[in-house]
Parts: structure tokens; sequence; C-alpha cells
């Protein structure tokens, strides 16, 4: 081995608990981002979903006669 490789060894060998504390933390970012981006595909296409059913269902409109009670209000403010 040439001196050059012995002393990245020897550097390399110092550092090893911060060069695997840092892959770790690197590794867990990752599976947080990971996780998260799924989290938001999984929630934008029940987002969606939900819409795409509240717009094919029938709209449910009713329809009232207030004739009668506008009559009636109108008899009862006229007698005042």
């Amino acid at each position: 081995m040439s001196q050059a490789k012995v002393d990245r060894y020897k550097e390399e060998k110092a550092n090893r608990k911060k060069i695997l504390a840092k892959e770790k933390r690197k590794r867990i970012a990752g599976t947080i981002c990971g996780w998260l981006i799924a989290l938001l595909i999984v929630g934008w296409a029940g987002y969606s979903g939900y819409n795409a059913y509240e717009k094919s269902r029938p709209i449910k409109t009713i329809y009232a006669d207030l004739d009668a009670i506008n009559n009636y209000m109108d008899t009862l403010n006229t007698e005042e």
C-alpha cells in the first residue's frame, strides 16, 4: 500500500462514527421524505376520487311552493 492509501484509511477509520452517523441521518431523511410523498399521493387520490364521486351524483333539489306562506304573511302584515 502506498502512504496515501494508508493515510486515507486512517482518516476514514478515525471519522468512521461521523460518517456512519451522517449516512444514518441521510437514510432516515430519505425514509421520511418517501413516506411523506406517499401520504401526499394517497391524500390527493382520495380527494380527487371524492370530488369525482360528488360531481357524478345527481343534485338533489327541493322545490317548495311558498305562495301560501307568503299570502298568510301578507294578510298578517296588512291587518296591523
